[in-house]
């Protein structure tokens, strides 16, 4: 009798975050790098949202959508029409000459989440559509939640705690700005003026 080596495929299960329109706010963001894809080598980011309302069973923690996009603010690309959507007007000119991703980190949005279902099976949560959140809405802050690239530092350094740290002084400080912002503008979802970035 031979020898097997019996190699299978098991998915992962995961609960994934229930469908509708949810208020979130922008908590991470990663360079993919280079990626291969059906029309050659891009540049690709991922876009993190979380959304404090909607909690995860199985982590106790709120749910973390993301959206892969090409790093390109072109007028047909995907990540232009998002921003611009979320915004709620188009960018100028002098907007699109340079323009700071990590500007979108605290700002609210409202995410639509839409399911699908792979070959075998497992369902995914889908960020389909962003747009602002409505007038007069308190704004969120993020919450347990340390970003990636303070994460990988972290394991570098040996600083295990020190990120978690940050993390928590810098969702602090947001959300005390926010409370000033919201005192002088409560109409505007606690920004400024009616564009959140």
């Amino acid at each position: 009798m031979g020898r097997s080596f019996i190699v299978k495929h098991e998915p992962k299960e995961y609960v994934p975050c229930p469908e509708g329109l949810h208020q979130a706010v922008a908590c991470d963001l990663v360079d993919l790098g280079t990626v291969d894809g059906m029309y050659g080598p891009k540049p690709k980011l991922r876009l993190y949202w979380q959304i404090p309302d909607q909690i995860n069973p199985e982590t106790k923690k709120p749910f973390i959508v993301a959206k892969q996009y090409t790093v390109s603010l072109h007028e047909k690309a995907a990540l232009r029409k998002d921003l611009e959507t979320w915004r709620g007007r188009r960018f100028t000119k002098e907007e699109l000459s340079k323009f700071d991703m990590e500007k979108l980190m605290g700002v609210n949005c409202q995410v639509q989440i839409v399911h699908s279902t792979s070959d075998d099976g497992r369902v995914f949560a889908n960020v389909e559509t962003i747009i602002p959140i409505r007038k007069g809405d308190q704004t969120i802050d993020v919450k347990d939640y340390e970003r990636k690239s303070d994460r990988e530092r972290n394991e570098r350094d040996g600083f295990q705690n020190a990120g978690a740290a940050r993390a928590r002084q810098a969702s602090g400080e947001r959300a005390a700005a926010n409370a000033e912002r919201e005192e002088a503008q409560p109409s505007t979802g606690g920004y400024d003026d009616d564009v959140p970035f």
